[in-house]
């Protein structure tokens, strides 16, 4: 593998060889030689979509195509593109297209494609993004733990935050940390935590998880700056990477500083797992 973006790409390919089979998200990532958690969060950044959302558009888009141009029965072509049934092929075909699949049969049916995606290298960049190497000891971590699915996480995760607070739970922990953990790829496990001192009493309802030893990319910010620092990671600094690779099935947000008059103004670091390759 030459780039990193020639492995995304391979993962791409990988999906539209494989449109009519079952596509696992494993096997996807696999291509690009990331896990399938780093890959899910990557492409989501990059392309603006989840990557179940594209393998569904790619699906409808082809699903249509074939049946303004053949005689084959609708339900024959549900069961070609995934659906279990007529009914959810009808109500997912209805949502992307606007007519019924039977519609589609008919001459000058208006139908919509959704493009496969093709990677392209432009001249991106030339804005600053601080970060540096650290190694860092094996910790433990204390939290309130909540499973959250990666499609609807970014909706989800303040939401998990703001019943925390409202239910007093920073009297318990303070949230120091917000930890994503890989759990089979699709669904992850999310806490709200901070530092677990060996020995102490583990309140009900709280959970510890303990960290490995490693390398880690560290990425200061401020709250206001978050999601833009998280997003020139995957775009920017990630693709030019040298010398190192992803590592992990996890990944931290480290709050520095108490809450503040603007939130805007509290200090975050962003850490990823990363080993030398």
């Amino acid at each position: 593998m030459n780039s990193w973006a020639e492995g995304i790409q391979s993962a791409i390919a990988y999906i539209e060889d494989n449109l009519t089979e079952e596509l696992k998200i494993e096997d996807i990532a696999a291509k690009a030689y990331v896990s399938p958690f780093h890959f899910q969060r990557i492409f989501g950044v990059l392309c603006g979509f989840t990557v179940s959302e594209y393998i569904r558009n790619r699906r409808l888009t082809l699903a249509a195509q074939e049946l303004s141009r053949s005689d084959e029965k609708v339900v024959d072509i549900a069961l070609k593109y995934g659906y279990d049934s007529h009914d959810s092929f009808t109500r997912a075909f209805t949502r992307f297209h606007g007519i019924f699949p039977s519609a589609a049969k008919e001459k000058g049916a208006q139908l919509k494609s959704f493009a496969p995606l093709k990677i392209k290298l432009t001249l991106e960049g030339g804005t600053m993004l601080d970060y540096k190497i650290e190694e860092k000891f094996s910790f433990s971590v204390i939290g309130k733990m909540r499973k959250f699915n990666c499609e609807t996480s970014y909706q989800e995760i303040p939401k998990f935050w703001d019943e925390y607070s409202e239910n007093g739970g920073h009297d318990v922990v303070c949230g120091m940390y917000g930890l994503c953990w890989d759990s089979d790829g699709k669904i992850f496990e999310y806490y709200i935590g901070d530092n677990y001192i060996p020995y102490k009493t583990i309140p009900d309802g709280y959970t510890v998880r303990t960290i490995p030893a490693g390398t880690w990319a560290v990425f200061p910010c401020k709250m206001g700056t978050l999601q833009d620092v998280n997003t020139k990671i995957w775009s920017e600094w990630l693709p030019n990477l040298k010398g190192y690779k992803l590592s992990g099935n996890y990944n931290l947000e480290v709050y520095l500083t108490p809450p503040m008059p603007d939130p805007k103004d509290e200090h975050v670091e962003i850490w990823v797992p990363v080993e030398k390759i």
